[in-house]
């Protein structure tokens, strides 16, 4: 009876699913947002989705040769990794930089702890923090999406003699921090020019990262996982939730300065946060009270760095910091079994 008890590390699926259906799930959830940044931002968005997919695939099967394991990339993981560190990228990140931030993601984010299963923090996020601290001019460069400059090379296409490098543009977290800021030097900068660009976020058409600009496709693709019971609403739920009562509160309490909680839910990386690296039921907790936790926790830091620190956005710090602490929240969560208690 024993032998036909198998006992494997996280993620652990309870459904008819493999881990390849579950990142084929995944893949095909993400596939409006990648519509939508080849729409806006063209060639570039080809050029760094296709760098940070193909380099994340390369990466992890030479880290299988060279450690003599089998080839895992069947699982689709290293595709699902190079998609999501390409949404959290500008799109005028060069192919090289790409390729330095999926080899940090792979090979320090993931392979060394041991693969699949065995990474206590999002890969994904692991090689976004590493560009950020390599090369921070390049990552808060965003540029205008191709509905609003015509010039932007059109797809297949990265060079031509009118088309300039970049036609730059502030995102509206960066007006939001800017009107903060501004309660504090006396400068008079209001919110209103984040608040007024709301429905522009919901389509797409403004500057940012390739997977945040477009809240609509973000969230066709986790309603498509959610009808798939690929991921569960708690962590979702939970982050949303926590990001709107907080966001809630400095806007009741001084609206001239603070955006709109609808304005903080649409803007930024944060509705790819919570269904698509949240949800990561690797660095994530098992049971239900830690989901509830976990994006409770993922929300409210993402706010108090939007609000009080010095960073416009803060999916990516609220991520790592919380996956560091999950483990301790699955043992302070721990199910209680029928008629007994949980062993210390």
């Amino acid at each position: 009876m024993l032998r036909n008890i198998k006992v494997s590390h996280s993620p652990h699926i309870r459904k008819h699913h493999s881990t390849q259906s579950v990142m084929l799930d995944v893949i095909i959830g993400l596939l409006p947002a990648v519509a939508a940044s080849i729409v806006f931002f063209r060639a570039r968005a080809e050029i760094v989705l296709a760098s940070c997919i193909v380099s994340c695939v390369v990466f992890e099967w030479l880290c299988n040769v060279f450690r003599k394991k089998p080839n895992s990339l069947g699982d689709l993981s290293a595709v699902v990794t190079g998609i999501i560190l390409a949404f959290s990228l500008p799109a005028t990140m060069p192919w090289w930089a790409c390729i330095i931030g999926s080899g940090f993601a792979i090979l320090i984010g993931k392979m060394v702890f041991g693969g699949l299963g065995c990474n206590i923090f999002n890969p994904a996020m692991a090689g976004r923090c590493f560009l950020t601290a390599c090369f921070g001019a390049m990552m808060t460069t965003w540029t205008v999406p191709a509905t609003v400059n015509r010039d932007m090379p059109i797809m297949g296409q990265v060079k031509s003699e009118r088309v300039p490098d970049a036609i730059t543009s502030a995102t509206p977290l960066a007006l939001s921090k800017e009107a903060i800021k501004s309660k504090l030097t006396g400068k008079g900068v209001n919110a209103e020019a984040a608040n007024g660009i709301v429905k522009y976020m919901l389509i797409g058409e403004r500057g940012g990262c390739l997977g945040e600009t477009s809240a609509i496709a973000i969230i066709i693709g986790g309603i498509y996982m959610l009808l798939r019971g690929t991921i569960s609403y708690v962590i979702p739920a939970a982050v949303l939730i926590s990001v709107f009562l907080c966001a809630s509160i400095g806007w009741v309490a001084d609206p001239q300065y603070y955006i709109t909680p609808w304005a903080h839910l649409a803007s930024g990386g944060l509705l790819l946060g919570a269904f698509f690296i949240a949800t990561d039921p690797v660095t994530a907790p098992l049971t239900k009270k830690g989901m509830w936790i976990f994006g409770a926790g993922v929300g409210a830091m993402t706010m108090l760095i939007r609000m009080v620190g010095e960073y416009p956005e803060g999916v990516m710090f609220a991520v790592l910091l919380m996956n560091a602490v999950s483990p301790m929240i699955d043992r302070f969560t721990k199910l209680t079994p029928t008629g007994g208690k949980v062993n210390a």
